[in-house]
């Protein structure tokens, strides 16, 4: 299902997880620059709808980016993830914020390869290892950003990102979700 239909429907999986719609009914107060509710907990929440399994089966942890390059320190960042940890304790979830102008300074130290200067929170998104996952959800605007579609996500069908191609990464990342979504197809 794509188009409007699709995204709509995609918004609708995504809110069905009770965590999910609180964080997109709170985060706006933060007013933090291009926040997105994305990974996982996004493009996972189709994947429940479409195997019966209850919202939030299988998602390990809820993913916020945001884009803010005023200022790239460590302890810029860790005020807005004890900020977002405040505010959404109570949920009993695990909440996941990246600041999306930061991730160049620390990605090469923990994965060992080069990731590029963002100049964005979608470019983040963008670079996910499999192209179906690409997808996030602009909580201050409520529209969901998914720039390949949703046809391989609608089918189960884990293909590597072109943009940002890691191949024992990406095979690593493609068994881990067929661990807990057996119908998923990997198409290399």
């Amino acid at each position: 299902m794509n188009g409007a239909a699709g995204e709509r429907a995609l918004i609708d999986d995504v809110l069905a997880d009770p965590v999910n719609a609180a964080l997109a009914a709170r985060l706006p107060s933060l007013e933090l620059p291009q926040c997105h509710l994305t990974a996982g907990c996004v493009f996972q929440a189709r994947w429940n709808r479409l195997a019966g399994e209850p919202p939030g089966h299988g998602v390990n942890d809820y993913d916020v980016f945001y884009f803010d390059d005023a200022d790239l320190s460590w302890e810029a960042e860790d005020a807005v993830v004890q900020a977002v940890g405040a505010l959404t304790r109570d949920l009993g979830a695990t909440v996941e914020v990246r600041n999306q102008a930061r991730v160049h300074l620390w990605f090469e130290m923990r994965f060992g390869s080069h990731y590029p200067r963002l100049r964005s929170a979608r470019e983040g998104i963008d670079r996910f290892l499999i192209r179906c996952t690409c997808v996030g959800l602009d909580v201050a605007s409520g529209e969901l950003y998914a720039p390949d579609g949703f046809e391989d996500l609608d089918n189960g069908i884990l293909r590597p990102n072109a943009h940002f191609k890691q191949p024992a990464l990406f095979r690593r990342k493609a068994e881990d979700y067929r661990r807990r979504w057996p119908w998923l197809v990997v198409a290399e």
